[in-house]
């Protein structure tokens, strides 16, 4: 199904190792993870394929053609030393596998890892969370952080929209925390798909069961690939996951892909901690030590 792996002779083998399809140097708040090493930049690399099939993919020129199909004229052979010598150089102090799915090109992303840690660098995954255990474990002492993509909390809407399963999703984020990567889940509130009251409450509940420090990003949907006749996700109900996610008791919900600012708050005093445009930020307010400066609370995240 990922159409990035072929048997020869008994041997299976990446077909898109070392084969970048997206590389760029981004903030790392466009990943988006908010409560780690905030106002850093990181560098971010994709191979093409995906082991999903979604109709909303944002994506989708990369993460639905197989290697040889995507765009050679921008596709460029980048080994893992080349990787971390240009993140080096771009003074990012993180790799990013991101765009298109990790899981999909991750010797690529385990062999990078490795060097990436020993020039001091962190890595992130940012994935839809459709990972085996056993890769989890195997990468786990390199991987820092992950955005993980939590689309439904439905087992049919995941086989019917994705093509994939619900419960491998949630083992991996339980894998992941069980194993100390910092997490921040992301969801797509999809129209006339994710977006009742019964899936904000869900997620949010799940969400808050693992951890209420767990930052979760609720992002907006825009019409594309498959569902160019889709509107955009009203507001309205961006708000109403937003309430989802306080009633479930998390600590820090954000909204994405809107025209507002995302704050970082202290959950105690309410205090702004850290101020945004867009992926800049404007005001850094948390201590070294990660606690507010005004009552002191300590704030879950990785800041130094």
């Amino acid at each position: 199904m990922c159409r990035v792996r072929k048997n020869i002779e008994g041997e299976l083998y990446s077909m898109n190792y070392a084969d970048a399809v997206a590389f760029n140097t981004d903030p790392i708040e466009k990943k988006p993870l908010y409560h780690f090493l905030p106002g850093t930049l990181s560098f971010s690399v994709a191979a093409a394929g995906c082991n999903l099939r979604c109709d909303f993919c944002q994506n989708w020129r990369i993460s639905q053609h197989k290697p040889y199909e995507c765009f050679k004229s921008i596709s460029t052979t980048l080994y893992p030393e080349e990787i971390v010598e240009r993140a080096d150089m771009r003074g990012a102090e993180s790799i990013s596998y991101t765009y298109s799915e990790p899981a999909i090109f991750f010797e690529y992303a385990y062999e990078t890892s490795k060097l990436a840690h020993q020039k001091g660098l962190k890595n992130i995954f940012v994935t839809n969370g459709f990972i085996s255990l056993d890769a989890i474990e195997k990468i786990s002492p390199y991987l820092d952080a992950a955005n993980v993509d939590l689309k439904y909390f439905s087992e049919g809407l995941y086989a019917d929209k994705s093509g994939g399963e619900l419960r491998p999703v949630l083992d991996s984020i339980e894998k992941m925390k069980k194993l100390g990567v910092w997490i921040e889940i992301t969801t797509l509130i999809i129209p006339g798909v994710n977006d009742s009251p019964d899936e904000f409450n869900k997620i949010a509940s799940y969400i808050a069961s693992l951890d209420k420090n767990i930052p979760w990003h609720i992002s907006r949907f825009f019409p594309d690939y498959k569902c160019k006749y889709k509107k955009p996700t009203p507001y309205e109900s961006m708000k109403k996951a937003a309430k989802s996610g306080k009633e479930a008791g998390l600590k820090y919900v954000y909204m994405g892909n809107v025209n507002k600012a995302a704050i970082t708050c202290c959950p105690a005093c309410s205090s702004e901690l850290i101020q945004r445009a867009g992926f800049d930020i404007t005001e850094n307010r948390i201590s070294e030590k990660g606690s507010c400066p005004d009552c002191g609370e300590i704030i879950k995240g990785v800041w130094a």
